[in-house]
């Protein structure tokens, strides 16, 4: 059974020990808090950005975000003809309805909108938490820099394009390409196919001599025993061949002389 008043001694123990610490109390407003890095305070719009897409005001699940825009013909210097694109005449979010997701953020293809630290902007009002483009803008430049990327991360591509420029306009001479009439190891002349053994022979023949790039024929050399194309001594050369066609074409036949 506890002791009458011992609560009471507990209690007022833990105050004289809490009256001898150092308090911990933020003074805010005095003294701004210190929010984490990437933290979720409102949504800011970078305009030159916003293309009228309308995903944003698609993808919300609470249907906070509206957009007004038209038409305008735009005439190119050199084009055929004109043409039209969109122009951004209102942007506003409802934060009386906005859940903070963060799904308009991400489903952005333009980058046109970010997350801000600010939190201070309560109204006394409901219908004033419905913010124009106008402050949404003014709240983009509190917008936090990006987290450093991994140092052994590979590099980013727009990094990457914009380093080989550099190279190549600090040192021009080393991504030259060659001049007229000047051959690179690449760009070599390819192989040209071999001739066959008889027409090798045949251009030897007529004083032809092969080309450098010209590949020299392969597999068995042509028999020695073959008949040559103008010996008509010969009973397989194509000109015995075609004298004795000849002779059987003019020949009558038996029945014929009869």
């Amino acid at each position: 059974m506890s002791t009458p008043g011992s609560g009471l001694a507990r209690g007022l123990a833990i105050t004289f020990r809490a009256m001898t610490r150092r308090a911990h109390t933020r003074q805010y407003p005095d003294v701004a808090p210190e929010l984490p890095p990437r933290s979720r305070g409102v949504i800011a719009l970078f305009e030159e950005n916003c293309t009228v897409c309308m995903l944003c005001a698609r993808e919300c699940p609470d249907w906070c975000i509206y957009i007004d825009s038209h038409k305008e013909t735009v005439h190119a210097e050199g084009a055929a003809r004109a043409r039209q694109r969109n122009v951004l005449d209102r942007f506003a979010i409802d934060f009386s309805l906005c859940m903070y997701c963060g799904i308009c953020i991400e489903v952005c293809p333009f980058d046109a909108l970010f997350w801000s630290p600010e939190f201070e902007y309560a109204e006394y009002d409901i219908r004033d938490m419905t913010h124009e483009r106008d402050r949404l803008r003014e709240w983009m430049w509190t917008v936090p820099p990006p987290a450093a990327l991994d140092p052994l991360a590979e590099p980013a591509k727009e990094v990457a394009t914009v380093e080989k420029a550099r190279a190549k306009a600090e040192n021009p001479d080393e991504g030259e390409t060659p001049a007229r009439g000047e051959k690179s190891a690449a760009a070599e002349k390819p192989e040209r196919p071999a001739r066959s053994p008889r027409a090798a022979k045949a251009a030897e023949a007529a004083g032809e001599k092969p080309d450098a790039g010209e590949k020299q024929p392969e597999g068995k050399p042509e028999r020695d025993d073959a008949p040559p194309e103008d010996d008509h001594s010969h009973p397989g050369s194509p000109s015995s061949i075609r004298e004795r066609r000849a002779g059987s074409a003019t020949t009558p036949s038996d029945g014929a002389s009869a």
